[in-house]
């Protein structure tokens, strides 16, 4: 098996911090490239239509666009603190991408050309799954290249 280019998908959690440990120890023995994602799920804004778009107006107000500004600081600093940790000696690329985290994993992961895609898991069952859904299961299911889950056992649990 050889592995050139190793995905990991990162969030601001313990369990992709487990994870990205992971798939950097993996990187390290291979020598492989990291693309390292963080997907910023939108936030949803109640409808402002005080703009007027026949006037050249848009929805977008002052705090929407603060909330991105600052979604996008979070991503690139949780992205620059795990790199830092994990990824001396490593050639390292990142993705920091807006919409569904699945979907943004799996769809990075063909644009780095990844040969495999590490991510956590939150490890839910019952009804926080089923509300919640399960990024992991999606990624496994839809990725055309092996995926690591590696779960996080909280003590306690």
């Amino acid at each position: 098996m050889l592995i050139k280019k190793v995905l990991i998908g990162i969030d601001n959690s313990k369990f992709a911090e487990h994870a990205a440990k992971y798939g950097f120890d993996i990187a390290h023995k291979f020598k492989a490239h990291v693309g390292l994602v963080h997907i910023v799920e939108p936030v949803i804004m109640p409808y402002n239509n005080s703009g007027d778009p026949l006037m050249g107006s848009s929805d977008m107000t002052v705090a929407d666009i603060d909330i991105i500004n600052i979604q996008n600081n979070a991503s690139k600093a949780i992205i620059d603190a795990t790199i830092k940790k994990f990824g001396d000696g490593l050639d390292v690329t990142h993705f920091s991408e807006f919409g569904d985290t699945a979907d943004g994993i799996i769809n990075c992961s063909k644009e780095f050309g990844a040969d495999m895609i590490v991510i956590g898991t939150h490890s839910r069952t019952g009804i926080d799954r089923l509300l919640m859904g399960s990024i992991a299961e999606h990624v496994v299911r839809h990725s055309e290249v092996p995926v690591l889950v590696v779960p996080m056992v909280e003590v306690g649990s």
